[in-house]
């Protein structure tokens, strides 16, 4: 998927992040709540949402130095469904 360059003032370095897009089965708040701890505290993922809306459960994250491979396996390991879109 697409990414951008990102400066970092504190560092003073540039980061490129990519955005990340999954189908998933998260399709109600309870189910998002049980990977959101996972995915608030991995420290390559930067941002991260889930679209309830879409007919896909959309999970877009934006992440620096991360595979979707990894991603899907940590929605697995939680009980849920992931595939990553290209």
């Amino acid at each position: 998927m697409g990414g951008g360059v990102y400066f970092n003032s504190i560092t003073n370095k540039t980061t490129c992040m990519e955005v990340l897009v999954f189908k998933t089965n998260l399709t109600d708040p309870n189910r998002i709540q049980d990977v959101e701890t996972s995915l608030d505290v991995h420290p390559n993922i930067s941002k991260w949402n889930v679209d309830l809306k879409d007919c896909d459960n959309i999970l877009r994250i934006e992440a620096n130095d991360l595979s979707g491979k990894e991603i899907e396996n940590l929605l697995s390991r939680a009980g849920y469904y992931c595939e990553e879109l290209e």
